[in-house]
Parts: C-alpha cells; sequence; structure tokens
C-alpha cells in the first residue's frame, strides 16, 4: 500500500470510528460490536504506525473516547482516566516489554500484574475523610459525567471506607504498612477506578422477566449497565443487579499494582480476584496463563474480553509516562474476538456433491475465535444482494462456535469506489462455461441442470476410485451405481464404513468379491498427497496439477489453509484453477468430508523435502510402452519430480516414445530439436 492509498483508507477508517464512538459512548446504542470496532481501530493504529505522517490529533487513536453526554453536569479528573493500547498476539505482548525495556534504566522489568479485563463502564469514585461523595464517568479521558445519585444505589459500593481486618472478596493479607490506615488515619482523599457491571446470571434473569412480560429483551450486559448509570431518575438503576468492580487506587499511591489491590480489598472494595503476579523471568508461564484464560474466562460470572498486563512496580509505571492517550507502562491483551473486519479479495463458487452452487467470499486472513479465517459462505445469490457484498468490500464476519465463517454485514463506507454489484449469473458462466444452471422454483439455490444428486456422487465416487486418483479396485461403474442406489453410500466417506456381510447381499457380489472390495477401499487410506488431491476431484484439477500442488504445500492441511497468492505464485497453476481450488476447500460439504474422513483414518501422506532427480524437467509420453501402461509411466515420472504434459513446447526436456506415437508430436518436437527417448532408455532413466 502506497502512501495515497494509505491516506484514502486512513480518512475512512477514522470516519467510521468515530460514527461507532459516538453512538456506543455517548448514545449508548451500538452501530457494530465491539469486537468488530476493536478491529477496525487495530488496522488504523497499524497503518499510522506504517505511515506516522499521516497521524492527526483528532484520530480515535488519539483520544480515549467521545464526549460526555449533557444531561450530567461535567467533572474533570484529577488524573487523566486513560485507556490502554490492544494487543492480540504474544508476539506484540514481546514487543511492548521490549520497548519499555528500552526505556528503563538498566533495562530490567521485575515484576508484571495481570488482571481480567471487565466488559461495563469504567468509573471513578471519590472519597472524602473516608465518605463517598461522587461518582465520575471516564467520559473522554480529562471531564467525565457525574453520575453519584445513580452509582450510589449499586449495593457493593461502600458508602464509608475504613481499613477491614476481614475482606471476603480475597484470602490476601493486607499490605505492609496498612497499620497507617487505622479508621482514624484513613486519607482524606481517596480515588477509586473500576468498572460498573452486571453478571451474566443477573442479565438472563431480567431477560427472562422481559419475556414473561412480552417486553423486548436487552441486548447486552454491557449496554444495559452503562445505560441504567446514565438514566436521569436514580430509581432505573437501583432497579438494577449493577456490581463496581474495582481495578485501581489512584490515591493513596502504593509501591505496586498488586498492593493496591489489596489495600482495595481492605477497603471492602471487590475485585474480581482474577488479578496475578509474574517475575519478568516467567515470560512462558506468562503467555501460558493466557491461554488458560481464554478459556477460564467463559466459567467466570462477568462477561471480560482480555487481559490488562501492567509494569507492577507503579513508579516505572509512572516513569514510563503516556504516549498520546494510552500508558506505557500497561496494555489489553484482547482474546481471540467473535468478530472481526477483514477484506473480501474475490467470490467464488462452488459445485457440491448435490449439484448445488454455492458461493464463498475469499477473505484476507483474519484471526476469529482463535482461528485464521481464510473464506466465509456467502450461502446463495440472494444472501449476497441482501448483504452487497462485492469484491473489494471490507465487511464483518462472525463465528459461533465450530461453524463455518459468516459474513454479518457489508461496511459500505469503506467501499473503494468503482466496485459493482456481484452478478451472480454472470460468475456462474464464467467459472463454469461448460455447464448449465437452473433455479427451481420456489428454491434460492441455483444447481447444475439436468444432474441428479445421485448421478453426480456417483462420477465422484468413480473418480475418487480410478487409476490416476487411488486406484481401488472394485468400484467400477456398476459396483459404484449398486452401493448408491442400495442406500450403502450417500458420500465417499461412506466408503470406508462398509462391511463385507452388508455388500455380500446385493446382487452383484458374493462373500469373497465383498471382502475383496472392503479389504481394496482399506488399503486405499493412507495414499500419496497428489492422488488424494486428485481424487478429490476438484475441477480444473487433473493430475500434473494436484502433483503440483502435493510438492508446493507438502501437507493437506497447508493446501486446505492457502492463499490466492500462494496458489497463484505456483508457475503452472492459473487464475481459474486457482478459483477452483479455492472455492472447494471453502465449501461447507467438502470440509465437513475431509474431517469425517480424517476420523475413520483416512489421510494421505506428507509430502518429504527430498530434492527429487527429474526436479525442473519436462516430459510427455506419446504411443504405446510395451512394459507398462502410459499412466504408469506418467506416475512414476511424477514420483521422480518431473512435470508431465499432454502438448510439444519449447520448455519440453524430452519425449517418452512408444509404439505408434503421436505424428504431430514427433514432427514438433523435431522441429524444436527435443529429444526422443526410447522405452529401453527410459526404464533406465527412472530406475526401472
Amino acid at each position: 500500500m502506497n502512501i495515497s492509498e494509505a491516506r484514502e483508507r486512513v480518512l475512512k477508517l477514522r470516519e467510521l470510528i468515530n460514527e461507532y464512538r459516538y453512538h456506543y459512548h455517548v448514545l449508548d446504542e451500538s452501530i457494530m460490536s465491539e469486537a468488530a470496532a476493536d478491529s477496525l481501530k487495530h488496522e488504523l493504529s497499524k497503518l499510522e504506525e506504517k505511515f506516522p505522517e499521516l497521524i492527526t490529533p483528532d484520530s480515535p487513536t488519539q483520544r480515549v473516547a467521545g464526549k460526555p453526554l449533557d444531561k450530567f453536569s461535567k467533572v474533570r479528573h484529577a488524573k487523566r482516566m486513560i485507556s490502554l493500547a490492544d494487543v492480540f498476539s504474544t508476539e506484540e505482548v514481546l514487543d511492548w516489554i521490549t520497548r519499555n525495556e528500552k526505556l528503563i534504566p538498566g533495562g530490567k522489568i521485575s515484576e508484571f500484574f495481570t488482571d481480567i479485563k471487565m466488559d461495563g463502564l469504567a468509573c471513578a469514585l471519590k472519597y472524602r475523610d473516608g465518605v463517598f461523595y461522587q461518582a465520575v464517568t471516564r467520559g473522554d479521558g480529562l471531564v467525565g459525567e457525574d453520575v453519584t445519585l445513580n452509582v450510589k444505589t449499586i449495593e457493593n459500593i461502600p458508602l464509608r471506607i475504613s481499613i477491614s481486618e476481614e475482606h471476603p472478596s480475597s484470602s490476601d493479607p493486607l499490605p505492609v504498612g496498612r497499620e497507617k490506615f487505622s479508621e482514624k488515619g484513613v486519607p482524606s482523599e481517596i480515588e477509586v477506578r473500576g468498572e460498573i457491571v452486571i453478571f451474566k446470571k443477573d442479565f438472563e434473569r431480567l431477560n427472562e422477566m422481559q419475556r414473561k412480560n412480552g417486553e423486548p429483551e436487552y441486548a447486552n450486559p454491557r449496554n444495559l449497565a452503562a445505560g441504567s448509570i446514565r438514566q436521569l431518575d436514580p430509581k432505573v438503576a437501583s432497579s438494577r443487579p449493577l456490581k463496581f468492580i474495582a481495578y485501581d487506587l489512584v490515591t493513596p499511591d502504593m509501591p505496586t499494582h498488586k498492593e493496591a489491590y489489596e489495600m482495595l480489598r481492605a477497603f471492602g472494595f471487590q475485585t474480581s480476584g482474577e488479578d496475578k503476579v509474574f517475575k519478568a523471568s516467567e515470560r512462558k508461564e506468562l503467555f501460558k496463563y493466557i491461554d488458560e484464560l481464554d478459556e477460564y474466562r467463559k466459567t467466570l460470572p462477568f462477561n471480560t474480553d482480555g487481559m490488562v498486563i501492567k509494569i507492577n512496580d507503579r513508579k516505572i509505571y509512572d516513569k514510563l509516562g503516556i504516549v498520546g492517550k494510552t500508558p506505557r507502562g500497561a496494555v489489553a491483551f484482547k482474546f481471540p474476538a467473535e468478530e472481526s473486519t477483514t477484506k473480501v479479495r474475490d467470490i467464488v463458487i462452488s459445485i457440491g456433491r448435490t449439484g448445488a452452487a454455492t458461493p464463498v467470499a475469499i477473505l484476507d486472513p483474519v484471526q476469529v475465535a482463535g482461528t485464521t479465517v481464510r473464506h466465509a459462505s456467502l450461502h446463495n445469490a440472494d444472501e449476497i444482494s441482501r448483504l452487497d457484498v462485492r469484491i473489494g468490500d471490507t465487511v464483518i464476519i462472525y463465528k459461533a462456535g465450530d461453524i463455518i465463517p459468516q459474513i454479518k454485514e457489508t461496511l459500505v463506507d469503506l467501499r473503494p469506489e468503482g466496485t459493482e454489484p456481484f452478478d451472480y449469473v454472470k460468475a456462474l458462466k464464467k467459472q463454469y462455461p461448460e455447464l448449465e444452471f437452473e433455479r427451481p422454483r420456489g428454491e434460492v439455490v441455483y444447481r447444475v441442470k439436468g444432474e441428479s444428486s445421485d448421478f453426480i456422487l456417483k462420477r465422484a465416487i468413480e473418480y475418487y476410485a480410478s487409476k490416476p486418483a487411488l486406484n481401488i479396485e472394485g468400484l467400477g461403474e456398476k459396483n459404484v451405481t449398486a452401493l448408491v442406489e442400495s442406500g450403502m453410500v450417500k458420500t465417499i466417506a461412506d466408503l470406508y464404513k462398509l462391511k463385507a456381510l452388508e455388500i455380500s447381499k446385493l446382487e452383484r457380489f458374493g462373500e469373497l468379491s465383498a471382502e475383496n472390495l472392503v479389504k481394496a477401499i482399506s488399503e486405499s487410506k493412507s495414499p500419496s498427497l497428489a492422488k488424494f488431491i486428485t481424487a478429490l476431484g476438484i475441477r480444473h484439477v487433473g493430475v500434473q496439477t494436484a502433483t503440483s500442488l502435493a510438492r508446493e504445500f507438502k501437507a493437506l492441511e497447508n493446501l486446505i489453509n492457502a492463499t490466492e497468492e500462494e496458489l497463484l505464485a505456483i508457475p503452472d497453476i492459473g487464475v481459474i484453477a486457482t478459483e477452483s481450488i479455492l472455492a472447494w476447500f471453502s465449501d461447507e460439504d467438502n470440509l465437513s468430508l475431509l474431517n469425517e474422513l480424517k476420523e475413520l483414518g483416512v489421510w494421505p501422506k506428507e509430502e518429504k523435502n527430498n530434492k527429487l532427480p527429474l526436479t525442473g524437467k519436462s516430459y510427455i509420453v506419446t504411443g504405446t510402452l510395451e512394459l507398462m501402461g502410459r499412466e504408469e509411466a506418467e506416475d512414476r515420472l511424477r514420483q521422480l519430480g518431473a512435470t508431465v504434459t499432454s502438448s510439444v513446447t519449447k520448455n519440453t526436456t524430452a519425449l517418452i516414445v512408444g509404439e505408434k506415437p503421436g505424428k504431430s508430436k514427433i514432427e514438433k518436437a523435431e522441429k524444436l530439436g527435443i529429444d526422443k527417448i526410447h522405452e529401453e532408455d527410459f526404464l533406465k532413466m527412472v530406475g526401472l
């Protein structure tokens, strides 16, 4: 991306993020999920990091939140309520540590302090002479809103604080020096910061009441908590099960963040209970805990989207200062989001085993729910129209559980100029020029015209078992027809579930032939990668293309996750084959089939990295060989690393010539000065 393209992208991102943040933080309504907004902000931060000349004071990265509402009086914070910079990987955490070590005298960090990052409304509580007197929201970080009357109704907030010998939220000992905070000697000014939240069980209870009363359900705990605090009538807040979870003690100052937490609990505040300290030498343990917490957080009583990591020593923390609007000494590690934003690079159409044409969006790789997502199902032509998704669009994708990622929304404000609506019929003709499609009355799916699902399944199994593929003896056309029409085989995976006794009951089989077939199928469970790719029957992927793919990607998992750029980089794979490969490995039915085959023990062997003797050479086999069939000869050449083609070009290394060779091939080879190798020399060349 050059500076001009970056500037255009940055301007569009800022406009959309600002709109989101205004709705979310000022009006208490959401136009997209927080996870999607985080993803956009992360993209903007990376662009500004790459092109620092594009940074402006009004960029969303240079501010904390939107302006405070006018419904409440404004209060200036004595100390800015900052937000934290987001990181999304352990590599980014390591970068953060390295940057700070360069700024710290001696370059040493002794300890890290961590806590869960709660999804609530940030608020500061102020106490004078031990008595609560004011509550202020974050606002824009410098000026917040006075919500004292509403916050005062929250039951777990102490209206008077004193040192408690027993604080039920923790079994930690009180910090050293607590005796100076006797009830008489509590500092005159104390400020506690935390999150106002609604616990998940309380939220479910509220929605259950809404359903019983025939009223609309609340969207999520965070928005409900924020909305409750920003009501003018305190009775609304008092009717909601709000809780304040403390996370910082601004005054009095404490030596470490850990001791600040201990003092918070000593004052009687509830904390998350998830705070921990890690030695700087325990980075592996820190990263391990991040992974553990990603799973464990699902059992917590409140919603969370990350973990805060701070330098525990508050003197060092303060000395590191602030960059823009975020402190150097802390970051927020965001757990894998259920939603994210990415770009649509292409829309390809997959033909499933039933003949249904399913569109799939090819995406820029992005992390969603802990996995890298490269494609998303678009279901049908109507769904494409509903979303108005186009090639080049930025979209919000989501992934619930283990389902295939879906596109939730198209961010039209970020759409490049000159894009056109996706023409589904035109795309079908372009990607499958030899096929005809129809959309049956009452259906939303286009299907291959004139071919039943059974017909397509039979052809797929026959090809799967053919000599160029897995070469399963006994699975010819008639036997395949018998198995499919009996209902025993409904997918390729069903082949590996067949029992000899059941097969023997079919008209075409006896006990011996049934046993031989089951044995032959079982022996095909660990084929070479090239053979298995061939067997999948991906359109425009023949034996030679399958061989090239196997050599390039080594393992099927690598091919499944291949990008458009990686496929096009292979010399003999063009745009049409690339689209077909991407479509096949993006289809839900196909991925489900591969998973089922793997569970049944059917999986190709990985390719070895050994350089083969004929790598880089290209041959053509013409005529009839006396000691082996043409397919066997071609297989042998490919096993040794050669490329086998059907037409003579200047790149052809030699012709393998048998009896009655093709006249035109011989003439063209002679014209180009290409060598001819007869069978005897060929056998020596391939070690036979």
